[in-house]
């Protein structure tokens, strides 16, 4: 970085994204999806659980933190959030809690790690068709979801 460059000055004129429901952000290696107490409340209401059976039935602790758990796919052969549901006919992956989905699965592909440089967003990209398609996000914005992302 020159001196006197911001870190985001490499996307100053926004991002393009759009998502092609490929379900390549929810599958893949092993890793985390980050709830809070808030995420944990607000999916069980929607699955119509208390929090403690959602807590027993989708997820565990880590390192003290709640995480989503995930199943094995032997189609894509990596592991698959909880709640996606992939639909054979038209390829498509879809969320199964989506309107209530963590703020972690919200601020995709936006995560700091992914804006450290152009390098780093052209190599998320390599696994995301939407990332440098479709909606151009402007940089506000992207800073928002950036800072909205929670610990990784």
């Amino acid at each position: 970085m020159m001196l006197g460059q911001k870190k985001d000055d490499w996307y100053a004129e926004g991002l393009q994204f759009e998502c092609t429901q490929c379900g390549n952000c929810c599958t893949g290696a092993p890793g985390y999806v980050w709830l809070n107490d808030v995420e944990s409340e607000a999916i069980a209401a929607h699955l119509g659980l208390s929090r403690e059976a959602f807590h027993r039935e989708y997820a565990r602790t880590v390192h003290g933190r709640w995480t989503l758990n995930e199943r094995w796919n032997h189609g894509v052969k990596g592991y698959d959030c909880v709640f996606l549901r992939r639909d054979e006919a038209s390829g498509k992956a879809m969320c199964s809690v989506y309107s209530v989905r963590p703020i972690q699965c919200r601020t995709w592909p936006f995560w700091p790690q992914n804006l450290r440089s152009s390098r780093s967003w052209h190599r998320a990209a390599q696994t995301c068709p939407g990332m440098n398609q479709g909606n151009l996000i402007p940089v506000e914005q992207v800073r928002i979801l950036r800072e909205r992302t929670p610990d990784l």
